[in-house]
């Protein structure tokens, strides 16, 4: 769970979340959407990927970035339960 706070704490990484959440993307494809460099997009989708929040698949030339929303749906739901009135 405290992978999963750490990606979600940056604001870059939130957004990169948001539009992998309309659509699927490469790296080139969310680069375009910033203004930082593109080793900095890989360093934030590694982060993501480590939190298992952004999955990758290889098709052919690109690498395709997708949202994994059960992970991020768990961590927020584990987080929950600190509020539960016992």
């Amino acid at each position: 769970m405290a992978s999963v706070f750490k990606a979600l704490g940056d604001p870059t990484r939130r957004e990169i979340l948001k539009l992998l959440n309309e659509n699927d993307m490469t790296a080139g494809e969310i680069f375009k959407h910033f203004n930082i460099s593109r080793p900095a997009i890989t360093k934030h989708l590694d982060i993501l990927r480590e939190a298992e929040l952004v999955s990758s698949e290889k098709k052919g030339l690109y690498v395709i970035y997708s949202i994994n929303l059960s992970v991020l749906q768990e961590g927020l739901s584990n987080f929950m339960t600190f509020f539960e009135k016992r």
